[in-house]
């Protein structure tokens, strides 16, 4: 995706389009599951003189307008993504806190089915699977 694009999607948002938001948009495609740091380091390439602020407030209005998902594991800093509206679930490694993209197990949504609803009306479900990552858990096998 490019800057046209990006601002494409801002449009569609109802968002208006600015250079933060922009480059916070690519940040976030580029660095998939990134933490805001990250984010902020990646937009400072593009706007050197960005400030935390415009990083932060950009985040904050791509995840209320649908078009970047905030995901923070337990225990873990907020981190940001742009696959979204498909309802997928991560896996979280134990050790080095990387994080992947699962979908879900089996047919249509299944996980949105709870046992028991208590009358919500539920449009989502967040399931985090944690384990080891194949990286860390060959380092485990060298030690």
């Amino acid at each position: 995706m490019g800057n046209a694009d990006y601002e494409q999607l801002l449009r569609g948002a109802s968002l208006r389009v600015t250079r933060p938001r922009v480059a916070v948009l690519g940040a976030v495609t580029e660095h998939a599951h990134a933490d805001t740091e990250t984010i902020l380091g990646a937009v400072r390439e593009r706007l050197p003189d960005v400030s935390h602020q415009a990083v932060y407030d950009s985040l904050a209005a791509l995840s209320a307008a649908g078009i970047v998902r905030r995901i923070q594991p337990s225990g873990s800093v907020a981190r940001y993504e742009t696959r979204v509206g498909d309802n997928h679930h991560h896996v979280v490694c134990r050790s080095c806190g990387r994080i992947s993209d699962v979908d879900c197990a089996v047919g249509h949504a299944p996980c949105l089915t709870a046992s028991d609803d208590n009358g919500f009306v539920v449009d989502e479900a967040e399931i985090i699977y944690w384990g080891t990552c194949p990286q860390c858990q060959a380092a485990q096998l060298e030690n």
